[in-house]
């Protein structure tokens, strides 16, 4: 009976954020929901009690929250700044990718969360950032996918939070990356190569990209998804391989590489070139 109350007060609560289909929202009604949320600590038991709610309930929270998040109240965002001094409550929305019934409900939470670049900055410096490494080989494919989208998020949305990141965290991030590339799983190779190239080729990025392409190990990893069965996986890994090839200031160990197996390299990429835009 109790739970049945919580979700009519979520139901209600959703009419009011955004109106019933007949009569819009009232932004002074908004502004207050809003302020007496995070004053309240609502905000907190929003997550903490996800897990035991009904599908609708849940869903309607996540709208919710959405329309939360992005409200200003005055000149600020109040649920942003209530998350910004309860920083444990993004962590908790990471490890819920755990659980695979409300799995799907923290990743729209968590990508709403990663629109600000205060909460995004958090996440990637959090230890909770290396769960997705593990969360993104999921064998539930529906998990798999929305942790990879939320896993991108944090890698794409803003670049000098992330440039940042990488450059205190190069070693560790790009080993872990690299078990990514080289997944037994077709899907995590193809969508982790192309990522790669979305963040490693940005302006901010150009620094991490130049230490990336005198790698001999990452050389090592181009070339073998060059000879991948997928001609996309191919295709990736060639603009990346190009630009360890076009480096004018190649180590020496790099040069002998590409020296000793120029010949299959030439066989490899004119097989790319003939079955181009094949899978």
């Amino acid at each position: 009976m109790a739970l049945e109350e919580v979700e009519k007060n979520f139901l209600a609560m959703r009419q009011t954020l955004s109106g019933d289909g007949e009569v819009e929202p009232n932004p002074d009604h908004v502004s207050q929901l809003a302020l007496e949320i995070c004053k309240e600590d609502v905000l907190g038991l929003f997550i903490h009690k996800l897990p035991i709610l009904g599908w609708e309930a849940r869903k309607d929270l996540v709208h919710c929250w959405c329309i939360l998040l992005r409200q200003m109240v005055g000149s600020s965002y109040c649920c942003v700044e209530y998350i910004e001094d309860h920083l444990e409550l993004l962590d908790f929305l990471v490890v819920c990718y755990d659980n695979k019934d409300i799995a799907l409900n923290c990743g729209s939470m968590l990508r709403e969360c990663i629109k600000f670049p205060t909460l995004a900055k958090y996440i990637l410096e959090s230890t909770s950032f290396d769960l997705f490494f593990k969360y993104v080989e999921l064998p539930n494919f529906d998990v798999a996918s929305d942790a990879f989208t939320t896993f991108k998020d944090l890698l794409t949305k803003h670049e000098n939070a992330v440039s940042e990141y990488l450059t205190a965290h190069y070693e560790e991030f790009f080993e872990l990356y690299e078990k990514l590339l080289t997944s037994p799983n077709y899907v995590t190779r193809r969508q982790s190569l192309k990522l790669l190239s979305e963040f490693l080729l940005e302006p901010p990025n150009s620094h991490i990209m130049k230490r990336y392409i005198l790698e001999v190990r990452y050389l090592k990893v181009m070339m073998t998804l060059l000879k991948d069965s997928s001609k996309n996986i191919q295709l990736s890994a060639f603009h990346i391989f190009k630009v360890f090839v076009a480096n004018p200031n190649k180590p020496r160990d790099i040069i002998v590489i590409l020296a000793k197996n120029h010949e299959r390299l030439l066989a490899l990429l004119h097989n790319l070139s003939v079955g181009k835009g094949t899978l």
